[in-house]
């Protein structure tokens, strides 16, 4: 609460203008159109810290009007105010406006056809058909561990990783509402299970969550940082929890682990961590738990059994290609392998990272898909394990297009905190979210109202899959998991396009498990899958 002088001292400077004329004007007589007109101001301030739509008027009563009056100026000066200098690009404008338009069950066309340059390199489409088929129904959901004592049908679109800490108490359950209503995950994010993530009512439901474990094992460690089998088995059971997602790395910062410093850890984030208050909690760039690509998959297994047989995977950023090859290697040595696998691209992530790590570490989501997606049909593992992607997936172009590339299901982090009302402040580390979304300020997060942004969350899960709905009704297509390489095309040059099918590199089922293909192959995987290791994530010398 560093900042609430500021934040409300225009409110305070009104106030205290109305209560001076008042007082004037009962003295003299005089000055009575101050006293309207401070007490004009004095009401929309009261309006503005009562209501419950909008949480830039609720931390900032009577000058926030000010972003709304630029909005209904023209779009350029709204999209000039609500950019940063280092965010200028069409991405964050046009996406944005697609979940606030969506989430607020507002009209999503646009007049006088494409903004967009349809000649200039990397302009991606669909091809359509002159048949289009109907569709009756956008739940379109996909099966996560069939075999499984517990299988989960998952939405082919769900909430990625945020932790509670990260984002406020007010935004996690408001996600989680919102998941509710919608009938789609949430992940928990490295941060575990929290109060916030459980139904505020015991006679409500909560929900569907992935539980994410990460180095730190919050939820499930012992004191001194080391995975607690008893009390996974506490969180891991709850009927809540469907999936259960080890996290070897993310987009945002691949390899570099993380800390909360000690000033962050209330009481309720040290609940939910299992960690003391007031210490620094660190989550290291490793795991204790294993230290070879079979350990990961022995873990998982364990994980699996101890949670009841519900589907158990893990979710990583693609760096050195030998590591993951060297996981592929074990699965088939052992017969051991996860339910699924969630790939992070390099350019996801929302939060606070350091300018290197989310500039210039991680793959790329359209390269580190593309090499998972081929390294499982080239083993013949395609069919056993399903495949999410995140980064950067808003709208349902980018869902469609990760689909066609390999995924069975999206993530999406940033979609869902602009649907919670965030505008992209860039002040997430600050503990300032003026929105009240990245924030453990208490009077600044008791500006997000979890109602109100519960329905919005569920209107965009909604309202963007109608629209998947739609673009793959135009491709003569019945779901999503019929989407392929072929379906997009892209523009290369000026004068030049390609499909996806020609321009990417796509295995033959089976294909790595015959060594006499291997100079046919890409190069990545003429490279390095020789190197890679099952016993270790270290190549062969």
């Amino acid at each position: 609460m560093r900042d609430f002088p500021q934040r409300y001292l225009v409110m305070a400077l009104v106030v205290f203008i109305f209560l001076l004329s008042l007082s004037l004007a009962l003295i003299v007589n005089a000055g009575w159109w101050l006293v309207l007109i401070s007490g004009g101001l004095v009401t929309l301030g009261i309006a503005d810290l009562c209501q419950t739509k909008r949480a830039i008027l609720r931390n900032y009563p009577i000058i926030g009007h000010i972003r709304f009056l630029l909005e209904e100026i023209r779009p350029e000066i709204r999209q000039y105010f609500l950019e940063d200098d280092t965010d200028a690009k069409p991405f964050s404008r046009n996406q944005r406006s697609i979940v606030y338009q969506r989430a607020k069950q507002v009209l999503d066309k646009r007049p006088f056809g494409t903004q967009m340059d349809l000649y200039e390199a990397g302009y991606e489409w669909i091809n359509h058909s002159m048949m289009p088929s109907k569709i009756t129904s956008h739940d379109f959901r996909i099966t996560v561990g069939a075999e499984r004592a517990q299988p989960y049908s998952a939405s082919v679109f769900n909430i990625s990783a945020m932790s509670f800490g990260a984002l406020s108490a007010n935004a996690i359950q408001a996600l989680n509402r919102g998941a509710q209503q919608g009938r789609f995950m949430h992940d928990t994010g490295e941060g575990s299970i929290s109060r916030h993530h459980l139904p505020q009512n015991p006679n409500e439901a909560g929900g569907d969550l992935i539980w994410e474990i990460g180095s730190g094992y919050f939820g499930c460690r012992n004191d001194d940082g080391t995975f607690n089998a008893e009390k996974f088995v506490a969180n891991a059971t709850l009927p809540q929890v469907k999936m259960i997602e080890v996290k070897i790395s993310q987009g945002a910062k691949p390899g570099h682990g993380g800390i909360l410093p000690a000033a962050k850890v209330s009481a309720e984030i040290a609940e939910a961590r299992g960690v003391a208050i007031g210490v620094d909690c660190i989550s290291p760039p490793t795991h204790s738990a294993f230290t070879s690509p079979i350990g990961l998959l022995q873990f998982i297994e364990r994980l699996r059994n101890l949670s009841g047989g519900k589907p158990t995977g893990f979710k990583l950023a693609i760096g050195h290609p030998w590591e993951f090859f060297g996981i592929a290697k074990a699965m088939l040595q052992t017969g051991i392998h996860p339910d699924f696998i969630v790939v992070d691209g390099g350019e996801g992530g929302t939060g606070a990272a350091p300018v290197e790590f989310a500039d210039h570490v991680g793959t790329p989501l359209q390269e580190a898909l593309v090499l998972v997606h081929n390294t499982l049909v080239g083993t013949g593992l395609r069919d056993k394990i399903r495949i999410g992607a995140s980064g950067k997936v808003i709208s349902a172009f980018d869902l469609a297009r990760t689909l066609a590339l390999g995924a069975d299901w999206c993530n999406a982090a940033r979609g869902f905190m602009f649907a919670l009302g965030c505008i992209q402040s860039l002040s997430c580390h600050t503990d300032r979210c003026p929105t009240g979304v990245a924030t453990q300020d208490p009077l600044r997060q008791r500006a997000l109202v979890v109602p109100d942004k519960a329905a919005r969350v569920a209107n965009y899960h909604q309202n963007t899959l109608k629209a998947l709905a739609e673009l793959i009704a135009a491709a003569g297509l019945t779901h999503p998991s019929q989407l392929r390489p072929h379906h997009l095309v892209r523009r290369v040059s000026r004068n030049q396009v390609k499909l996806a099918s020609t321009l990417l590199p796509f295995l033959d089922a089976g294909e790595l498990l015959d060594d006499s293909q291997l100079n046919r192959m890409p190069a990545v995987f003429k490279t390095y899958w020789p190197l890679a290791q099952a016993d270790s994530f270290h190549p062969l010398a």
